[in-house]
């Protein structure tokens, strides 16, 4: 049993009106003692701490590139424009390719976050400690989960500014599948092969797919029954049927 207070929880699968609803914990909580920004691990934090540093000091790099991601689309333009255009059609392949690595490098840095925010709830929320007194003792842990909720903002903000991420991958996804029916194997695929594509696919089609992937470890954490009950209001056995499907 987690040791959050009650939330009140909207009847609503919509995950930004659950974020919305774990803010509104009691004000007792959030009255609580102030979390110092330079605070160091204790000996008990220690090892979760060191596992949230290691995904984290790769954030700031996944933000950079993120940032300066360009897209193919005047590529793909030219080659959906010209299709009989062998050379452009080549140029346009050659372009997106690189770009769908950087997408995946991407999406396995959400799982490597996801994994981490699991240990760190695990320690913020075990009894039998109350919030209020995991604030107190694990300052350094609190100051992480404040990071991952800084990066997973700014994150998702830039993903939200640039649309050719989606259009970039969409284009992948139609070149890959014409290349099947045709019985041809393109060496990308050993880099993203199908499954991973369609992870990625579905990922990507969140408008913040990393607020997304936080809120439910959230609430797997805060709610009563959890993500993966019968009766939770986020439809998991949907989401894997989606991801089968695609």
């Amino acid at each position: 049993m987690h040791c959050f207070p009650h939330v009140q929880f909207l009847p609503t699968n919509t995950p930004i009106l659950f974020f919305s609803g774990l803010l509104s914990i009691r004000p007792a909580v959030c009255a609580g003692p102030d979390i110092h920004v330079d605070a160091q691990p204790t000996d008990g934090e220690r090892e979760v701490w060191n596992q949230i540093s290691a995904v984290l000091q790769d954030s700031e790099s996944m933000l950079a590139d993120l940032q300066a991601y360009k897209g193919a689309g005047q590529e793909i333009r030219d080659a959906i424009q010209n299709p009989n255009d062998i050379q452009l059609q080549e140029k346009a392949w050659n372009s997106v390719c690189p770009l769908v690595v950087r997408l995946k490098r991407f999406y396995e840095f959400s799982l490597r976050l996801e994994k981490a925010l699991q240990s760190l709830l695990e320690s913020l929320t075990c009894p039998p400690y109350t919030p209020t007194q995991h604030l107190e003792r694990e300052q350094a842990l609190a100051k992480e989960f404040a990071e991952i909720l800084h990066f997973t903002l700014r994150f998702d903000e830039l993903k939200m500014r640039n649309p050719a991420i989606q259009n970039d991958f969409s284009y992948y996804r139609r070149t890959i599948s014409r290349n099947r029916i045709n019985n041809m194997h393109l060496d990308i695929e050993n880099e993203v092969n199908n499954e991973m594509a369609n992870r990625m696919s579905l990922f990507y089609a969140e408008a913040t797919p990393m607020l997304k992937t936080l809120i439910i470890i959230l609430y797997d954490h805060v709610h009563p029954v959890g993500a993966f009950s019968k009766t939770s209001k986020i439809d998991v056995r949907m989401t894997f049927l989606n991801i089968t499907q695609v």
